[in-house]
């Protein structure tokens, strides 16, 4: 039972930050790690959390292009 609560908190979190980079794409706004702490270690985790939205993003965006029975681009 623990492990499911955790695969489900963990698939939220990349949910999240999935969304937190498609506003950046779409809208320039990007997230400042500076301003929840002044550690650059807490900083580069934030970071690195960040960029799971970007690659989970990159890879959503390469599979809907290789399906064009099911999305086209405008």
């Amino acid at each position: 039972m623990a492990i499911g609560k955790f695969v489900h908190i963990g698939v939220d979190l990349v949910l999240l930050t999935t969304a937190m980079a498609g506003i950046r794409r779409a809208t320039g706004l990007k997230f400042k790690a500076e301003s929840v702490s002044d550690s650059k270690d807490v900083q580069g985790y934030i970071e690195s959390y960040l960029n799971i939205g970007e690659k989970a993003l990159d890879i959503a965006s390469v599979q809907m292009s290789n399906s064009p029975n099911y999305f086209t681009r405008k």
